[in-house]
């Protein structure tokens, strides 16, 4: 499947920027204040850790849906350590508690589970190819 996101700088913000995508309310980036930016929004990084555990927490709901256990909701914390970044590694860990499940066993597969979502995929076992390319405007 591909998907275009359209990103627009904002007039008269130093660095935010308006993010469009297939019709849903917009969605803004910024740059946190320390590194000369707004801190109006959430910066690349946070959008980058939360689409890890949103999506982990989404895999396992429906993972406990079809299983037809009894989890009620489901809470994450992603804790990020980006102080060797710039040497090449960066850290998330990620804690998720399991609301309504009270069985290790079902607990254990629910983590287990969690690892298969296509995030925590796309980050520890794809090649991501990345190309960028300037245009000129019609």
């Amino acid at each position: 499947m591909k998907k275009t996101i359209e990103i627009q700088s904002i007039r008269n913000h130093i660095f935010r920027q308006r993010v469009e995508l297939d019709g849903f309310e917009e969605l803004f980036v910024d740059v946190p204040q320390a590194y000369g930016g707004e801190g109006t929004a959430p910066d690349p990084h946070d959008y980058f850790d939360l689409s890890l555990g949103a999506c982990k927490a989404i895999t396992s709901l429906m993972y406990a849906r079809r299983k037809a256990w009894p989890l009620e909701g489901i809470s994450v914390k992603v804790h990020r350590d980006d102080s060797q970044e710039r040497q090449g590694t960066y850290r998330l860990d990620v804690e998720m508690q399991f609301h309504g499940i009270i069985d290790p066993e079902q607990v254990a597969r629910l983590e287990e589970i969690s690892h298969k979502c296509p995030i925590h995929r796309l980050m520890t076992s794809s090649t991501v190819e990345v190309s960028t390319r300037a245009v000129t405007p019609a």
